[in-house]
Protein backbone atom coordinates (compact mmCIF):
# COMPACT_ATOMS: atom_id res chain seq x y z
CA UNK A 1 0.00 0.00 0.00
CA UNK A 2 2.83 2.38 0.85
CA UNK A 3 4.13 2.16 -2.70
CA UNK A 4 0.82 3.42 -4.04
CA UNK A 5 -0.07 5.96 -1.36
CA UNK A 6 0.89 8.79 -3.71
CA UNK A 7 0.89 7.20 -7.16
CA UNK A 8 1.12 10.46 -9.05
CA UNK A 9 4.40 11.32 -7.35
CA UNK A 10 5.68 7.76 -7.20
CA UNK A 11 5.23 7.34 -10.93
CA UNK A 12 8.36 9.40 -11.47
CA UNK A 13 10.72 7.12 -9.51
CA UNK A 14 9.18 3.68 -9.09
CA UNK A 15 9.82 0.91 -11.64
CA UNK A 16 7.13 0.88 -14.38
CA UNK A 17 5.48 -2.39 -13.31
CA UNK A 18 5.20 -1.29 -9.69
CA UNK A 19 4.09 2.27 -10.52
CA UNK A 20 1.34 1.06 -12.84
CA UNK A 21 -0.15 -1.39 -10.35
CA UNK A 22 -3.36 -0.14 -8.71
CA UNK A 23 -4.85 -2.18 -5.82
CA UNK A 24 -8.18 -3.86 -6.61
CA UNK A 25 -9.64 -2.19 -3.50
CA UNK A 26 -9.02 1.27 -4.99
CA UNK A 27 -10.37 0.29 -8.41
CA UNK A 28 -13.64 -0.92 -6.85
CA UNK A 29 -13.82 2.26 -4.74
CA UNK A 30 -13.31 4.36 -7.86
CA UNK A 31 -16.09 2.56 -9.76
CA UNK A 32 -18.43 3.15 -6.80
CA UNK A 33 -17.50 6.86 -6.86
CA UNK A 34 -18.14 7.04 -10.61
CA UNK A 35 -21.60 5.56 -10.13
CA UNK A 36 -22.32 8.07 -7.34
CA UNK A 37 -21.34 10.92 -9.67
CA UNK A 38 -23.56 9.42 -12.38
CA UNK A 39 -26.57 9.50 -10.03
CA UNK A 40 -25.90 13.09 -9.00
CA UNK A 41 -25.57 14.44 -12.57
CA UNK A 42 -28.43 12.29 -13.92
CA UNK A 43 -30.79 13.66 -11.27
CA UNK A 44 -30.83 17.10 -12.90
CA UNK A 45 -32.14 15.98 -16.31
CA UNK A 46 -34.19 12.99 -15.11
CA UNK A 47 -36.43 15.46 -13.26
CA UNK A 48 -36.46 18.20 -15.91
CA UNK A 49 -38.13 15.84 -18.40
CA UNK A 50 -41.05 15.20 -16.03
CA UNK A 51 -41.67 18.56 -14.34
CA UNK A 52 -45.25 18.66 -15.65
CA UNK A 53 -46.05 15.35 -13.88
CA UNK A 54 -44.51 16.64 -10.61
CA UNK A 55 -46.44 19.91 -11.01
CA UNK A 56 -49.73 18.02 -11.39
CA UNK A 57 -48.91 15.69 -8.48
CA UNK A 58 -48.11 18.53 -6.07
CA UNK A 59 -50.69 21.01 -7.32
CA UNK A 60 -47.97 23.61 -7.98
CA UNK A 61 -48.15 26.72 -10.13
CA UNK A 62 -46.11 27.23 -13.31
CA UNK A 63 -43.73 29.67 -11.57
CA UNK A 64 -43.32 27.47 -8.52
CA UNK A 65 -42.45 24.26 -10.34
CA UNK A 66 -39.34 25.83 -11.92
CA UNK A 67 -37.84 26.02 -8.42
CA UNK A 68 -37.68 22.21 -8.29
CA UNK A 69 -34.76 22.56 -10.71
CA UNK A 70 -33.46 25.99 -9.67
CA UNK A 71 -33.08 25.06 -5.98
CA UNK A 72 -31.09 21.94 -6.91
CA UNK A 73 -28.78 23.84 -9.29
CA UNK A 74 -28.15 26.75 -6.89
CA UNK A 75 -27.24 24.39 -4.04
CA UNK A 76 -25.07 22.19 -6.27
CA UNK A 77 -23.10 25.09 -7.77
CA UNK A 78 -22.15 26.25 -4.22
CA UNK A 79 -20.99 22.78 -3.12
CA UNK A 80 -18.91 21.88 -6.18
CA UNK A 81 -16.03 24.38 -5.59
CA UNK A 82 -16.29 23.91 -1.81
CA UNK A 83 -15.78 20.14 -2.06
CA UNK A 84 -12.00 20.41 -2.58
CA UNK A 85 -11.50 22.19 0.74
CA UNK A 86 -13.88 19.81 2.55
CA UNK A 87 -12.04 16.79 1.11
CA UNK A 88 -8.77 18.13 2.55
CA UNK A 89 -10.30 18.69 5.99
CA UNK A 90 -12.35 15.48 6.46
CA UNK A 91 -10.78 13.26 3.70
CA UNK A 92 -12.31 12.07 0.43
CA UNK A 93 -13.65 8.96 2.19
CA UNK A 94 -15.77 10.86 4.70
CA UNK A 95 -16.87 13.54 2.22
CA UNK A 96 -17.94 11.10 -0.49
CA UNK A 97 -19.63 8.55 1.79
CA UNK A 98 -21.58 11.27 3.61
CA UNK A 99 -22.48 12.91 0.28
CA UNK A 100 -23.79 9.60 -1.09
CA UNK A 101 -25.73 8.88 2.12
CA UNK A 102 -27.19 12.41 2.28
CA UNK A 103 -28.13 12.33 -1.41
CA UNK A 104 -29.93 9.02 -0.88
CA UNK A 105 -31.87 10.30 2.15
CA UNK A 106 -32.80 13.54 0.35
CA UNK A 107 -34.02 11.47 -2.65
CA UNK A 108 -36.27 9.45 -0.35
CA UNK A 109 -37.61 12.66 1.22
CA UNK A 110 -38.30 14.19 -2.22
CA UNK A 111 -40.37 11.11 -3.15
CA UNK A 112 -42.53 11.67 -0.04
CA UNK A 113 -43.08 15.41 -0.64
CA UNK A 114 -46.74 16.41 -0.41
CA UNK A 115 -46.42 20.07 -1.44
CA UNK A 116 -44.14 22.27 -3.52
CA UNK A 117 -42.43 23.90 -0.51
CA UNK A 118 -41.26 20.52 0.84
CA UNK A 119 -40.06 19.49 -2.62
CA UNK A 120 -37.99 22.67 -3.08
CA UNK A 121 -36.30 22.21 0.33
CA UNK A 122 -35.56 18.50 -0.31
CA UNK A 123 -34.21 19.27 -3.79
CA UNK A 124 -31.89 21.96 -2.38
CA UNK A 125 -30.54 19.44 0.16
CA UNK A 126 -30.16 16.85 -2.61
CA UNK A 127 -28.27 19.28 -4.86
CA UNK A 128 -25.96 20.59 -2.13
CA UNK A 129 -24.98 17.19 -0.73
CA UNK A 130 -24.87 15.48 -4.13
CA UNK A 131 -22.58 18.20 -5.50
CA UNK A 132 -19.78 16.93 -3.26
CA UNK A 133 -19.55 13.69 -5.25
CA UNK A 134 -18.83 15.17 -8.68
CA UNK A 135 -15.37 16.81 -8.26
CA UNK A 136 -14.19 14.00 -5.94
CA UNK A 137 -14.31 11.54 -8.85
CA UNK A 138 -12.15 13.72 -11.10
CA UNK A 139 -9.66 14.24 -8.27
CA UNK A 140 -9.59 10.50 -7.46
CA UNK A 141 -8.99 9.57 -11.10
CA UNK A 142 -5.82 11.68 -11.23
CA UNK A 143 -4.70 10.64 -7.74
CA UNK A 144 -5.23 6.87 -7.80
CA UNK A 145 -4.21 6.08 -11.35
CA UNK A 146 -0.77 6.63 -12.92
CA UNK A 147 -0.49 8.49 -16.25
CA UNK A 148 -0.30 5.21 -18.20
CA UNK A 149 -3.87 4.36 -17.11
CA UNK A 150 -5.37 7.72 -18.07
CA UNK A 151 -6.40 6.51 -21.54
CA UNK A 152 -8.85 4.15 -19.80
CA UNK A 153 -9.93 6.30 -16.85
CA UNK A 154 -10.46 9.66 -18.59
CA UNK A 155 -12.99 8.32 -21.14
CA UNK A 156 -14.87 6.69 -18.26
CA UNK A 157 -15.40 9.88 -16.24
CA UNK A 158 -15.91 11.89 -19.45
CA UNK A 159 -18.60 9.42 -20.52
CA UNK A 160 -20.40 9.65 -17.18
CA UNK A 161 -20.22 13.46 -17.05
CA UNK A 162 -21.73 13.78 -20.56
CA UNK A 163 -23.90 10.66 -20.81
CA UNK A 164 -25.87 11.30 -17.60
CA UNK A 165 -27.38 14.65 -18.76
CA UNK A 166 -28.03 13.22 -22.23
CA UNK A 167 -29.99 10.11 -21.23
CA UNK A 168 -31.75 11.92 -18.35
CA UNK A 169 -34.85 12.81 -20.43
CA UNK A 170 -35.09 9.20 -21.66
CA UNK A 171 -34.89 7.69 -18.17
CA UNK A 172 -37.15 10.36 -16.66
CA UNK A 173 -39.78 9.99 -19.37
CA UNK A 174 -39.84 6.22 -19.00
CA UNK A 175 -40.08 6.23 -15.18
CA UNK A 176 -42.83 8.84 -14.98
CA UNK A 177 -44.87 7.09 -17.71
CA UNK A 178 -44.38 3.51 -16.56
CA UNK A 179 -44.74 4.18 -12.81
CA UNK A 180 -45.16 7.68 -11.33
CA UNK A 181 -43.06 10.81 -10.72
CA UNK A 182 -42.13 9.45 -7.25
CA UNK A 183 -39.85 6.91 -8.96
CA UNK A 184 -37.68 9.72 -10.32
CA UNK A 185 -36.34 9.88 -6.73
CA UNK A 186 -36.97 6.34 -5.43
CA UNK A 187 -34.70 4.96 -8.17
CA UNK A 188 -31.70 6.50 -6.32
CA UNK A 189 -32.20 4.70 -3.01
CA UNK A 190 -30.80 1.17 -3.58
CA UNK A 191 -27.79 2.33 -5.68
CA UNK A 192 -27.20 5.14 -3.15
CA UNK A 193 -26.98 2.70 -0.24
CA UNK A 194 -24.56 0.47 -2.18
CA UNK A 195 -22.33 3.43 -3.13
CA UNK A 196 -22.32 4.69 0.47
CA UNK A 197 -21.28 1.30 1.91
CA UNK A 198 -18.58 0.67 -0.72
CA UNK A 199 -16.99 4.12 -0.55
CA UNK A 200 -16.99 4.21 3.27
CA UNK A 201 -15.19 0.85 3.43
CA UNK A 202 -12.86 1.08 0.43
CA UNK A 203 -11.62 4.67 -0.08
CA UNK A 204 -8.17 4.93 1.53
CA UNK A 205 -6.01 7.17 -0.65
CA UNK A 206 -5.89 10.29 1.53
CA UNK A 207 -5.99 11.31 5.20
CA UNK A 208 -8.03 14.06 6.92
CA UNK A 209 -6.37 17.31 7.99
CA UNK A 210 -8.66 18.38 10.83
CA UNK A 211 -6.24 21.11 11.86
CA UNK A 212 -7.31 23.10 8.79
CA UNK A 213 -10.77 23.54 10.31
CA UNK A 214 -9.39 26.19 12.67
CA UNK A 215 -8.30 28.24 9.64
CA UNK A 216 -11.52 27.74 7.65
CA UNK A 217 -12.66 30.97 5.97
CA UNK A 218 -16.34 31.28 6.94
CA UNK A 219 -16.69 34.74 5.38
CA UNK A 220 -15.26 33.32 2.17
CA UNK A 221 -17.87 30.53 2.25
CA UNK A 222 -20.75 32.96 2.84
CA UNK A 223 -19.61 35.32 0.08
CA UNK A 224 -19.10 32.40 -2.35
CA UNK A 225 -22.61 31.10 -1.57
CA UNK A 226 -24.09 34.57 -2.18
CA UNK A 227 -22.05 35.07 -5.37
CA UNK A 228 -22.64 31.67 -7.02
CA UNK A 229 -26.17 31.16 -5.68
CA UNK A 230 -27.34 34.58 -6.87
CA UNK A 231 -25.57 34.12 -10.22
CA UNK A 232 -27.34 30.79 -10.79
CA UNK A 233 -30.69 32.34 -9.83
CA UNK A 234 -30.25 35.34 -12.15
CA UNK A 235 -29.24 33.10 -15.08
CA UNK A 236 -32.05 30.59 -14.46
CA UNK A 237 -34.89 33.07 -13.91
CA UNK A 238 -33.70 36.14 -15.85
CA UNK A 239 -35.38 35.41 -19.17
CA UNK A 240 -38.71 34.40 -17.61
CA UNK A 241 -38.82 37.61 -15.57
CA UNK A 242 -37.67 39.88 -18.44
CA UNK A 243 -34.27 40.43 -16.85
CA UNK A 244 -33.74 43.85 -15.21
CA UNK A 245 -37.36 44.90 -15.41
CA UNK A 246 -37.94 42.57 -12.43
CA UNK A 247 -36.85 43.80 -8.99
CA UNK A 248 -35.80 40.30 -7.82
CA UNK A 249 -33.39 39.98 -10.77
CA UNK A 250 -31.97 43.44 -9.98
CA UNK A 251 -31.49 42.49 -6.31
CA UNK A 252 -29.93 39.17 -7.37
CA UNK A 253 -27.51 40.98 -9.69
CA UNK A 254 -26.45 43.34 -6.89
CA UNK A 255 -25.89 40.29 -4.65
CA UNK A 256 -23.73 38.72 -7.41
CA UNK A 257 -21.48 41.80 -7.57
CA UNK A 258 -21.17 42.22 -3.78
CA UNK A 259 -20.63 38.48 -3.23
CA UNK A 260 -18.03 38.33 -6.01
CA UNK A 261 -16.03 41.29 -4.67
CA UNK A 262 -15.89 39.85 -1.13
CA UNK A 263 -15.21 36.31 -2.37
CA UNK A 264 -12.29 37.23 -4.65
CA UNK A 265 -10.84 39.58 -2.02
CA UNK A 266 -10.91 36.77 0.58
CA UNK A 267 -9.59 34.21 -1.95
CA UNK A 268 -6.38 36.21 -2.46
CA UNK A 269 -6.02 37.62 1.07
CA UNK A 270 -6.50 34.78 3.59
CA UNK A 271 -3.83 32.04 4.01
CA UNK A 272 -6.36 29.18 3.66
CA UNK A 273 -9.12 30.35 1.24
CA UNK A 274 -12.34 28.38 0.84
CA UNK A 275 -11.41 27.95 -2.84
CA UNK A 276 -7.80 28.12 -4.02
CA UNK A 277 -7.83 30.05 -7.31
CA UNK A 278 -4.07 29.67 -7.86
CA UNK A 279 -4.73 26.64 -10.07
CA UNK A 280 -5.61 29.12 -12.84
CA UNK A 281 -1.95 30.17 -12.88
CA UNK A 282 -1.34 26.84 -14.65
CA UNK A 283 -1.84 27.76 -18.30
CA UNK A 284 -3.19 24.37 -19.34
CA UNK A 285 -5.66 24.31 -16.45
CA UNK A 286 -6.88 27.81 -17.36
CA UNK A 287 -7.42 26.87 -21.02
CA UNK A 288 -8.92 23.50 -20.04
CA UNK A 289 -11.42 25.34 -17.83
CA UNK A 290 -12.35 27.70 -20.68
CA UNK A 291 -12.95 24.70 -22.95
CA UNK A 292 -14.94 23.01 -20.17
CA UNK A 293 -17.09 26.14 -19.81
CA UNK A 294 -17.82 26.08 -23.55
CA UNK A 295 -18.53 22.36 -23.53
CA UNK A 296 -21.06 23.08 -20.77
CA UNK A 297 -22.84 25.39 -23.21
CA UNK A 298 -22.87 22.68 -25.87
CA UNK A 299 -23.76 19.82 -23.51
CA UNK A 300 -26.58 21.45 -21.56
CA UNK A 301 -27.66 23.77 -24.38
CA UNK A 302 -28.34 20.98 -26.87
CA UNK A 303 -29.84 18.76 -24.15
CA UNK A 304 -32.33 21.62 -23.72
CA UNK A 305 -32.83 22.61 -27.39
CA UNK A 306 -33.67 19.20 -28.88
CA UNK A 307 -36.44 18.37 -26.36
CA UNK A 308 -37.80 21.93 -26.63
CA UNK A 309 -38.09 21.61 -30.42
CA UNK A 310 -39.71 18.17 -30.19
CA UNK A 311 -42.21 19.32 -27.54
CA UNK A 312 -43.04 22.75 -28.98
CA UNK A 313 -43.04 21.99 -32.71
CA UNK A 314 -43.66 18.23 -32.94
CA UNK A 315 -45.91 17.94 -29.86
CA UNK A 316 -43.96 15.02 -28.33
CA UNK A 317 -44.41 13.95 -24.71
CA UNK A 318 -41.46 13.21 -22.39
CA UNK A 319 -41.28 9.50 -23.29
CA UNK A 320 -41.28 10.13 -27.06
CA UNK A 321 -38.61 12.84 -26.61
CA UNK A 322 -36.47 10.42 -24.59
CA UNK A 323 -36.76 7.71 -27.24
CA UNK A 324 -35.77 10.18 -29.98
CA UNK A 325 -32.76 11.56 -28.07
CA UNK A 326 -31.42 8.19 -26.94
CA UNK A 327 -29.19 8.04 -30.03
CA UNK A 328 -26.83 10.72 -28.62
CA UNK A 329 -26.20 8.62 -25.51
CA UNK A 330 -25.61 5.53 -27.63
CA UNK A 331 -23.09 7.42 -29.78
CA UNK A 332 -21.21 8.56 -26.64
CA UNK A 333 -21.14 5.07 -25.20
CA UNK A 334 -19.73 3.59 -28.43
CA UNK A 335 -17.17 6.41 -28.82
CA UNK A 336 -15.75 6.26 -25.26
CA UNK A 337 -13.27 3.36 -25.86
CA UNK A 338 -12.24 4.88 -29.21
CA UNK A 339 -11.59 8.23 -27.53
CA UNK A 340 -9.48 6.42 -24.91
CA UNK A 341 -7.33 4.79 -27.59
CA UNK A 342 -7.00 8.08 -29.46
CA UNK A 343 -5.86 9.88 -26.29
CA UNK A 344 -2.84 7.59 -25.96
CA UNK A 345 -1.82 8.07 -29.59
CA UNK A 346 -2.84 11.58 -30.63
CA UNK A 347 -1.87 15.08 -29.54
CA UNK A 348 -4.79 16.22 -27.32
CA UNK A 349 -4.95 19.44 -29.29
CA UNK A 350 -5.71 17.46 -32.46
CA UNK A 351 -8.44 15.54 -30.63
CA UNK A 352 -10.01 18.76 -29.37
CA UNK A 353 -9.97 20.28 -32.85
CA UNK A 354 -11.65 17.14 -34.22
CA UNK A 355 -14.27 17.26 -31.47
CA UNK A 356 -15.02 20.98 -31.83
CA UNK A 357 -15.15 20.55 -35.63
CA UNK A 358 -17.63 17.68 -35.33
CA UNK A 359 -19.75 19.71 -32.92
CA UNK A 360 -19.78 22.68 -35.31
CA UNK A 361 -20.73 20.37 -38.20
CA UNK A 362 -23.62 18.92 -36.18
CA UNK A 363 -25.03 22.32 -35.20
CA UNK A 364 -24.53 23.65 -38.75
CA UNK A 365 -26.63 20.77 -40.13
CA UNK A 366 -29.40 21.85 -37.71
CA UNK A 367 -29.59 25.24 -39.44
CA UNK A 368 -31.65 23.51 -42.18
CA UNK A 369 -34.34 22.74 -39.58
CA UNK A 370 -38.03 22.61 -40.63
CA UNK A 371 -41.27 21.74 -38.81
CA UNK A 372 -41.18 18.27 -40.40
CA UNK A 373 -37.87 17.15 -38.86
CA UNK A 374 -38.22 13.96 -36.87
CA UNK A 375 -36.07 11.05 -35.64
CA UNK A 376 -34.31 10.37 -38.96
CA UNK A 377 -33.54 14.02 -39.73
CA UNK A 378 -32.12 14.46 -36.20
CA UNK A 379 -30.10 11.22 -36.42
CA UNK A 380 -26.87 12.56 -37.96
CA UNK A 381 -26.72 15.78 -35.85
CA UNK A 382 -27.22 13.69 -32.71
CA UNK A 383 -24.53 11.17 -33.67
CA UNK A 384 -22.11 14.04 -34.43
CA UNK A 385 -22.93 15.59 -31.06
CA UNK A 386 -22.40 12.34 -29.11
CA UNK A 387 -19.17 11.39 -30.85
CA UNK A 388 -17.75 14.94 -30.69
CA UNK A 389 -18.54 15.33 -26.98
CA UNK A 390 -16.52 12.25 -26.10
CA UNK A 391 -13.61 13.16 -28.37
CA UNK A 392 -13.51 16.63 -26.73
CA UNK A 393 -14.02 15.70 -23.08
CA UNK A 394 -11.16 13.20 -22.74
CA UNK A 395 -8.34 15.56 -23.85
CA UNK A 396 -9.94 18.53 -22.03
CA UNK A 397 -9.87 16.55 -18.75
CA UNK A 398 -6.26 15.50 -19.37
CA UNK A 399 -5.08 18.97 -20.39
CA UNK A 400 -6.75 20.66 -17.41
CA UNK A 401 -5.91 18.22 -14.59
CA UNK A 402 -3.14 16.02 -15.97
CA UNK A 403 -0.26 18.39 -15.21
CA UNK A 404 -1.25 19.45 -11.67
CA UNK A 405 0.49 18.14 -8.55
CA UNK A 406 -1.51 15.74 -6.32
CA UNK A 407 -2.01 18.33 -3.57
CA UNK A 408 -3.62 20.77 -6.05
CA UNK A 409 -5.91 18.31 -7.85
CA UNK A 410 -8.70 18.03 -5.26
CA UNK A 411 -9.32 21.76 -5.22
CA UNK A 412 -8.74 22.21 -8.96
CA UNK A 413 -11.24 19.48 -9.87
CA UNK A 414 -13.96 21.45 -8.05
CA UNK A 415 -13.14 24.58 -10.05
CA UNK A 416 -12.96 22.55 -13.27
CA UNK A 417 -16.42 21.04 -12.73
CA UNK A 418 -17.80 24.43 -11.70
CA UNK A 419 -16.78 25.88 -15.08
CA UNK A 420 -18.81 23.21 -16.90
CA UNK A 421 -21.90 23.88 -14.76
CA UNK A 422 -21.57 27.65 -15.10
CA UNK A 423 -21.13 27.21 -18.85
CA UNK A 424 -24.41 25.32 -18.91
CA UNK A 425 -26.17 27.99 -16.82
CA UNK A 426 -24.84 30.87 -18.94
CA UNK A 427 -25.58 28.95 -22.14
CA UNK A 428 -29.18 28.22 -21.18
CA UNK A 429 -29.76 31.84 -20.13
CA UNK A 430 -28.40 33.16 -23.45
CA UNK A 431 -30.24 30.51 -25.50
CA UNK A 432 -33.57 31.23 -23.77
CA UNK A 433 -33.15 34.98 -24.24
CA UNK A 434 -32.29 34.58 -27.94
CA UNK A 435 -35.25 32.22 -28.50
CA UNK A 436 -37.65 34.66 -26.82
CA UNK A 437 -36.42 37.82 -28.53
CA UNK A 438 -35.77 36.36 -31.98
CA UNK A 439 -39.10 34.48 -32.12
CA UNK A 440 -40.88 37.81 -31.41
CA UNK A 441 -38.89 39.56 -34.13
CA UNK A 442 -39.47 36.76 -36.65
CA UNK A 443 -43.20 36.73 -35.80
CA UNK A 444 -43.49 40.47 -36.51
CA UNK A 445 -41.62 40.15 -39.82
CA UNK A 446 -43.53 37.07 -40.99
CA UNK A 447 -46.90 38.54 -39.99
CA UNK A 448 -46.19 41.55 -42.27
CA UNK A 449 -46.56 39.17 -45.23
CA UNK A 450 -49.65 37.38 -43.91
CA UNK A 451 -52.17 40.16 -44.58
CA UNK A 452 -54.99 41.02 -46.94
CA UNK A 453 -52.66 42.49 -49.56
CA UNK A 454 -50.97 39.12 -50.12
CA UNK A 455 -53.03 37.04 -52.59
CA UNK A 456 -51.37 33.75 -51.50
CA UNK A 457 -52.21 34.38 -47.85
CA UNK A 458 -55.81 35.33 -48.73
CA UNK A 459 -56.20 32.22 -50.90
CA UNK A 460 -54.87 29.97 -48.12
CA UNK A 461 -57.15 31.65 -45.58
CA UNK A 462 -60.25 31.29 -47.77
CA UNK A 463 -59.42 27.62 -48.45
CA UNK A 464 -59.07 26.85 -44.74
CA UNK A 465 -62.25 28.82 -43.88
CA UNK A 466 -64.25 26.96 -46.51
CA UNK A 467 -62.90 23.61 -45.28
CA UNK A 468 -63.94 24.28 -41.65
CA UNK A 469 -67.23 25.88 -42.77
CA UNK A 470 -68.15 22.71 -44.69
CA UNK A 471 -68.07 20.86 -41.34
CA UNK A 472 -70.48 23.34 -39.74
CA UNK A 473 -67.80 25.28 -37.85
CA UNK A 474 -66.98 29.01 -37.68
CA UNK A 475 -64.60 28.82 -40.64
CA UNK A 476 -63.17 32.39 -40.78
CA UNK A 477 -62.42 32.56 -37.02
CA UNK A 478 -60.72 29.14 -36.94
CA UNK A 479 -58.77 29.93 -40.13
CA UNK A 480 -57.37 33.15 -38.61
CA UNK A 481 -56.27 31.24 -35.48
CA UNK A 482 -54.69 28.52 -37.63
CA UNK A 483 -52.79 31.07 -39.72
CA UNK A 484 -51.53 32.84 -36.57
CA UNK A 485 -50.39 29.46 -35.20
CA UNK A 486 -48.52 28.66 -38.44
CA UNK A 487 -46.74 32.02 -38.35
CA UNK A 488 -45.84 31.50 -34.67
CA UNK A 489 -44.48 28.02 -35.42
CA UNK A 490 -42.29 29.32 -38.26
CA UNK A 491 -41.05 32.13 -36.00
CA UNK A 492 -40.03 29.53 -33.38
CA UNK A 493 -38.20 27.47 -36.00
CA UNK A 494 -36.31 30.51 -37.31
CA UNK A 495 -35.28 31.41 -33.74
CA UNK A 496 -34.00 27.83 -33.24
CA UNK A 497 -31.96 28.21 -36.44
CA UNK A 498 -30.49 31.49 -35.12
CA UNK A 499 -29.28 29.68 -31.98
CA UNK A 500 -27.73 26.84 -34.00
CA UNK A 501 -25.89 29.36 -36.20
CA UNK A 502 -24.41 31.01 -33.08
CA UNK A 503 -23.39 27.64 -31.60
CA UNK A 504 -21.72 26.74 -34.90
CA UNK A 505 -19.72 29.98 -34.78
CA UNK A 506 -18.76 29.38 -31.14
CA UNK A 507 -17.35 25.89 -31.75
CA UNK A 508 -15.66 26.89 -34.99
CA UNK A 509 -13.89 29.67 -33.01
CA UNK A 510 -12.71 27.11 -30.43
CA UNK A 511 -10.87 25.19 -33.17
CA UNK A 512 -8.65 28.27 -33.57
CA UNK A 513 -8.33 28.76 -29.78
CA UNK A 514 -6.88 25.26 -29.39
CA UNK A 515 -3.79 26.43 -31.28
CA UNK A 516 -3.06 28.84 -28.38
CA UNK A 517 -2.36 26.09 -25.82
CA UNK A 518 0.93 24.32 -25.36
CA UNK A 519 1.15 20.60 -25.97
CA UNK A 520 0.93 19.02 -22.48
CA UNK A 521 4.12 17.22 -21.53
CA UNK A 522 3.63 13.49 -21.70
CA UNK A 523 0.07 13.93 -22.94
CA UNK A 524 0.37 11.46 -25.78
CA UNK A 525 2.36 8.88 -23.92
CA UNK A 526 -0.03 8.06 -21.12
CA UNK A 527 -2.91 10.42 -21.68
CA UNK A 528 -1.75 13.42 -19.69
CA UNK A 529 1.35 13.01 -17.55
CA UNK A 530 3.19 15.32 -15.22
Amino acid sequence: MAATAQPAAGALTAPPAQADKVPVRRVVAFFAMVFGMFMSILDIQIVSASLSEIQAGLGAGADEIAWVQTSYLIAEVIMIPLSGTLARIVSTRVLFAFSAAGFTVASALAATATNIDQMIVYRAIQGFIGGGMIPSVFAAAFTIFPPSKRSVVSPMIGLVATLAPTIGPTVGGYLSHAFSWHWLFLVNIIPGIIVTVLTWNLIDFDKPEFSLMKRFDWWGLISMAVFLGSLEYVLEEGNNKDWFSDEHIVMGSVAVVVGAVVFFWRAFKVPFPVVDLRAFANRNFAFGSIFSFTMGIGLYGLTYLYPLYLARIRGYDSLMIGETLFISGLAMFCTAPIAGMMSSRLDPRVMMMMGFGGFALGTWSMTQLTADWDFYELLVPQILRGVSLMICMVPINNVALGTLSPDRIRNASGLFNLTRNLGGAVGLAVINTILTQRSQEHYLRLSEHVQWGNPEAVERMNSMAANYGAHGLDGPTIAIKQMAGMVQQQAYILSFIDVFVLLTGLFATLIVCVLAIRKPQGAVRGGGGH
